[in-house]
C-alpha cells in the first residue's frame, strides 16, 4: 500500500504560480505510476498529469506548458509546480498511485491510492 499526503494548495492570482507535494510513504513508491487530478465544484475529475517509472511525463491538454510534475526519489515526494495559473485551474488538487502499465492523465482519477486534496483557488 502506498499513503499519501499533499500541501501546498493555496489561493492565487491570476497568472500567478503555486507548487504543490505529496508525500508519500509506504509501498515502493518509485514502482508505481504517480498522478495529479482536480475536481472543481459540479465539474467531472480531470487527470492532470502523470510520471511513469522511467521518469517520463505526460500532461492534460489543459495544462501542458503550464505545469510540470516531478519527483523527488529521496525525499518519495511528488510534486506539481504550476505557473500561469488561471481561474479555470480553480479545483481541489489530488496526488494518486497505481501499478498499471497505462499511465496516462485520463486515468489517473481512477487509480488505486489517492490523498486527501489540496484546494488551488485562482483569482481574476
Amino acid at each position: 500500500q502506498v499513503q499519501l499526503r499533499e500541501s501546498g494548495g493555496g489561493s492565487v492570482q491570476a497568472g500567478g504560480s503555486l507548487r504543490l507535494s505529496c508525500a508519500a510513504s509506504g509501498d515502493t513508491w518509485s514502482t508505481y505510476c504517480m498522478g495529479w487530478f482536480r475536481q472543481a465544484p459540479g465539474k467531472e475529475r480531470e487527470g492532470v498529469a502523470v510520471i511513469l517509472t522511467d521518469g517520463n511525463t505526460r500532461y492534460a491538454d489543459s495544462v501542458k506548458g503550464r505545469f510540470t510534475i516531478s519527483q523527488d526519489n529521496v525525499k518519495n515526494t511528488l510534486y506539481l509546480q504550476m505557473n500561469s495559473l488561471k481561474s479555470d485551474d480553480t479545483a481541489m488538487y489530488y496526488c494518486a498511485a497505481a501499478r498499471r502499465n497505462y499511465c496516462w492523465p485520463q486515468y489517473v482519477p481512477d487509480f488505486t491510492y489517492c490523498g486527501q486534496g489540496t484546494q488551488v483557488t485562482v483569482s481574476s
